[in-house]
């Protein structure tokens, strides 16, 4: 066989013959072990990729699905709407909206100058902090959380890449600051903050749902995967308050304080059949959809939350249980000449000397001698037992939070000159729901009825703490404080019958009392046949400070407009020309 040849041509043109066979690389025997070596490592590179494909087909699956489903797929919270609050006639008081909320991603932002300087403006942000939320994250960022329909339309018109809209529910309060004690608010997140939102967080905020989708890396939802998860939609909640009286209650409460240039103010209104709150009203108050304006003061519901000395109040007790001991009659004569009486060293005075008056007349004029009188024939025990019946230092049974016990302190302790003060309200605390809910027991004929901040659907039993006819006799007692020669004229109201007693008490600083005051008025309409019981309380005003001139004008108002609303029909003679008693008031003995 003839062995190949090559042929290449020499320097001067010539072919020179070049045998390949005789090259010493060619001619080297390549080692077998070599072909095999590499034979086996394709081999091997081979059973590693199957095997690999094995365990991530097979054996690693799960692992390498979850992985997958972290970076595409994404279960979503499906919101659950939060239930309404709605007033005893179904008047929406709060309930959920849904309003957009503005996000970004930020790695995919685009924004010139111009376009962020006006974005920033929209959301109500200063630049620097709109950058500083851009770089909180490179995926997901909040912008602006629940803002109005106008300004996300204004934003999606900039056209910045990046910038996106999602739908959350956000609280919505019509009846605003008139009813922001009674209702409380949530946070942004819809849980309940304050008031009824609190207290019946659980009940108005529903189960979530959730859905499992998959995303773009835009974060665009492209697919749904599995069965979602339907949410439950919280349950409404229905109070007893009207909010009519509310919002009027709230007029009157708010022109009372700045009228007075006083500090604040509180009325309670309470039905005196059923133990329904109607109206708890506070002034100053706060819009409870305005979460930046909300400050500590504002928001505490002072006619639960602030208990003071009831002051001249707590006469008609006093004089109630003396009526059930049989001690007296509304007729039998007290001296309460020279005016003054000392107990224990100290000196109680009345304003004025009155001389004898009947025990109808120590209620009318405010007598603290005549009360003091008669509280001194009685154990300490006795008029502790009276005041715990009817709810003073003790925890009110309302579905609300914050509501205070107030201060009652055990009989065994009373001094002689304690028992003489406490008798006209001195020594002892309460809350003006507390003293509007001890006086139902004069409004539904000697029984204490339980109070309710929620419908109540069906009548409810008191329980028994005076007799019916101690309770009535009580009454035209009160009728008398609220007329002619009373210390409240002006408590009267036009068509109707009042019954009531007014309250001014120094404010106590410390172990003494300062010359700041606190006027109050709690009382009964029609006297008649009582439907409502109407309290009201005015701190620190400036100049008059009687409970008669200050508190009791609030409580005409507020009771002729309230039962006008129950329909109520008047129970006195309306004559043309009629104008309610304005004649000045007996001073008050405090």
């Amino acid at each position: 066989m003839t062995r190949p040849r090559a042929r290449a041509r020499n320097g001067t043109g010539g072919v020179r013959s070049l045998d390949y066979a005789t090259s010493p690389l060619l001619a080297s025997k390549t080692p077998p072990w070599r072909s095999r070596f590499i034979v086996a490592l394709v081999g091997l590179a081979f059973i590693g990729l199957i095997g690999r494909a094995v365990y991530i087909q097979l054996i690693g699956t799960d692992f390498y699905q979850k992985e997958g489903e972290k970076r595409f797929t994404h279960t979503l919270q499906v919101q659950a709407s939060r239930g309404r609050v709605l007033d005893r006639n179904g008047v929406v008081l709060a309930s959920s909206v849904a309003t957009p909320s503005v996000w970004a991603i930020p790695k995919d932002f685009d924004a010139d100058a111009r376009q962020r300087r006006e974005l920033a403006r929209l959301l109500r942000l200063k630049p620097a902090e709109l950058e500083e939320r851009l770089s909180r994250s490179r995926n997901f960022v909040w912008l602006a959380r629940q803002v109005d329909e106008p300004i996300w339309d204004a934003v999606k018109a900039l056209g910045i890449k990046g910038v996106y809209e999602q739908r959350e529910y956000k609280r919505s309060y019509p009846e605003g600051e008139a009813a922001a004690h009674v209702v409380g608010f949530t946070n942004i997140e819809e849980a309940g903050q304050e008031g009824i939102e609190l207290r019946f967080d659980g009940t108005l905020r529903g189960v979530a749902g959730s859905r499992t989708v998959v995303r773009d890396r835009l974060g665009r939802v492209v697919e749904d995967i599995g069965d979602a998860v339907e949410p439950t939609d919280g349950r409404d909640v229905q109070l007893s308050i009207d909010s009519k009286v509310q919002f009027f209650a709230y007029q009157r409460v708010r022109e009372a304080v700045v009228a007075h240039r006083a500090k604040a103010g509180s009325a309670v209104v309470l039905d005196a059949r059923s133990g329904e709150v109607l109206a708890l009203a506070n002034y100053p108050g706060y819009d409870p959809a305005q979460r930046q304006s909300m400050s500590g003061a504002k928001l505490r519901n002072r006619a639960l939350t602030d208990v003071f000395e009831p002051g001249s109040t707590m006469k008609p007790f006093v004089i109630a249980l003396a009526l059930e001991k049989k001690m007296v009659r509304p007729d039998t004569p007290i001296q309460t000449a020279p005016g003054r009486i000392v107990v224990s060293g100290r000196t109680i005075s009345d304003a004025h000397a009155n001389g004898v008056l009947t025990v109808a007349q120590v209620v009318q004029k405010s007598s603290n001698v005549g009360t003091v009188k008669l509280a001194m024939q009685m154990q300490p025990r006795e008029m502790w037992e009276l005041y715990s019946q009817v709810g003073f230092g003790q925890k009110p049974q309302i579905d609300f939070p914050g509501a205070v016990t107030g201060r009652l302190r055990p009989y065994k302790s009373w001094r002689p000159i304690e028992q003489a003060t406490m008798s006209y309200g001195y020594g002892l605390s309460t809350s003006l729901l507390q003293l509007a809910h001890a006086y139902t027991v004069f409004a539904h004929d000697g029984e204490l009825v339980p109070i309710t901040l929620l419908r109540r659907q069906a009548a409810t039993q008191g329980q028994r703490v005076v007799s019916q006819s101690t309770a009535r006799a009580v009454r035209e007692m009160l009728r008398m404080a609220a007329g002619p020669g009373g210390t409240a004229p002006k408590a009267q109201t036009v068509g109707y019958s009042v019954g009531g007693k007014t309250g001014t008490a120094r404010k106590q600083e410390g172990k003494g009392y300062t010359n700041r005051y606190r006027a109050w008025f709690v009382g009964v309409a029609p006297v008649t046949d009582p439907r409502i019981v109407v309290a009201v309380m005015v701190d620190e005003p400036t100049g008059v400070y009687y409970g008669g001139e200050v508190a009791a004008p609030v409580f005409s108002q507020v009771v002729q407009q309230t039962l006008r609303m129950l329909g109520v029909q008047p129970d006195l003679e309306v004559k043309p020309g009629y104008v309610t008693q304005t004649e000045p008031a007996e001073p008050e003995s405090f």
